[in-house]
């Protein structure tokens, strides 16, 4: 089974070019969504967070409010690395399950890690897709998105991996600045699942 990684920063529509492989069938295994998992009520993953962040982070149901984590984490380095170092493991580990519970005669399947780079990852995978935008369009995107200051938005930015260290990892590249309507990004994925089928074998 061939294990491509689809990766790209803030806003850059990660999860719009994901949904047309799964329209075609492709098995996706969404990171984003495993890291919501991995700290849902009862995971050790929350109870370390709460140990090392602040039990108030929970909501009154117990859930983890990601939204005050991510302000207490975000603008310290070292806060984050040890949120990461609590959460890569777990997602890792389940991703990894999942991908082992696919059927054998999977062609490919499509590894949606938007850290794929910080994480150092690059070795989950056989191939990185990347989807790329200028970063004033990211911005933009997660501003209309979510409701936040631009400066806010230029932070989450320039927290991730730089978009030419992107560019140099990357395999293949879906340019997605917003030029393309779908039906041209769908004929895009249309001609990668081809190629990624075709080198499965």
């Amino acid at each position: 089974m061939l294990r491509i990684g689809l990766t790209g920063g803030i806003g850059s529509g990660k999860s719009t070019i994901a949904s047309i492989f799964a329209e075609l069938g492709a098995p996706v295994i969404d990171t984003d969504a495993i890291a919501r998992e991995v700290v849902a009520p009862g995971e050790p993953a929350l109870t370390e967070i709460c140990r090392s962040f602040g039990s108030d982070l929970l909501r009154p149901d117990g859930s983890l409010d990601r939204a005050a984590l991510r302000r207490r984490v975000f603008r310290d380095p070292a806060r984050r690395r040890r949120l990461e170092a609590i959460t890569h493991p777990a997602i890792d580990e389940r991703m990894q399950k999942q991908l082992a519970a696919l059927p054998e005669q999977t062609a490919y399947a499509l590894l949606v890690i938007p850290l794929l780079l910080e994480a150092g990852w690059q070795d989950r995978v056989d191939r990185i897709l990347l989807i790329d935008c200028p970063e004033t369009v990211q911005v933009q995107r997660v501003v209309s998105r979510d409701g936040i200051e631009p400066e806010d938005a230029w932070r989450m930015v320039r927290s991730q991996a730089s978009r030419d260290a992107r560019r140099q990892a990357a395999d293949d590249v879906i340019e997605n600045d917003g030029s393309l309507d779908r039906a041209e990004l769908t004929a895009q994925v249309h001609t990668l699942d081809r190629c990624y089928r075709d080198a499965a074998g």
